[in-house]
């Protein structure tokens, strides 16, 4: 079966963009040649991103005129974006999914293919955090404390139990985190 890999830059304290939306500029604390590359590791190793509508339109903006060697592989890969609002996609290999999150990426996952990966898309994670959609979380934790944004984790009444799979450093100073859900909190979160 097919994984859901979250994968997400976040501050010491949490927050996945600052008080504005596209505020990532704590991204430059972390960024490095050893982020580039596990970039273009982890999409090589992906066939789908799934997106929520405003992770989508941000990364539409931006990818098509990208010039760097990670453009290539951002634009050619399939794209899953959820939303109730927007029709049509224009970024290429994109399909548009009306439906709800919880319903469509069981069955993508049931799919032949390799691992699927969310970026962004707090909602969307939230949502399939809530279900037990997520089998593998990775967070680039950045050195920086930003007092205020918009949180990566969503507040729920679930809690959702991880075990640490790995830890690496980054010359940069930030910490790449690796978990998987315990058996018991899928099982329990997808009820």
């Amino acid at each position: 079966m097919r994984k859901v890999i979250m994968w997400n830059l976040v501050t010491l304290d949490g927050f996945f963009e600052g008080p504005k939306p596209w505020d990532l500029d704590f991204h430059n604390y972390v960024w490095g040649d050893e982020l580039h590359q596990l970039s273009i590791e982890q999409l090589r190793d992906a066939d789908a991103l799934l997106f929520g509508r405003r992770t989508y339109e941000g990364m539409a903006n931006y990818w098509p005129t990208a010039t760097d060697d990670v453009a290539p592989l951002m634009n050619g890969i399939a794209k899953v974006m959820f939303s109730r609002t927007l029709e049509h996609a224009t970024w290429s290999n994109t399909r548009v999914v009306h439906e709800r999150a919880e319903v469509e990426v069981p069955r993508l996952k049931q799919r032949s293919g390799k691992d699927m990966l969310v970026f962004g898309s707090a909602d969307l994670c939230a949502s399939l955090i809530r279900h037990g959609l997520i089998d593998e979380y990775r967070l680039c934790v950045a050195p920086v404390v930003l007092g205020a944004g918009n949180p990566l984790f969503k507040p729920s009444p679930d809690e959702v139990k991880l075990e640490l799979v790995d830890v690496r450093s980054l010359r940069t100073g930030g910490v790449i985190l690796r978990y998987a859900p315990q058996a018991a909190s899928v099982s329990a979160a997808a009820k």
